[in-house]
């Protein structure tokens, strides 16, 4: 939740059809940051 909350505390959109959008792209965004910064690792040796 904190991290959802850093995209804006409140929706912008007013619509109920809106307001999924925009939560929807915020999920998107946060799961993309996520992925680029989980680290790839190997097994060496």
């Amino acid at each position: 939740m904190r991290c959802l909350k850093l995209l804006g505390e409140r929706l912008m959109a007013r619509t109920p059809d809106s307001q999924t959008a925009e939560l929807q792209i915020g999920a998107a965004l946060l799961n993309r940051f996520t992925a680029l910064s989980t680290p790839e690792t190997t097994r060496v040796a």
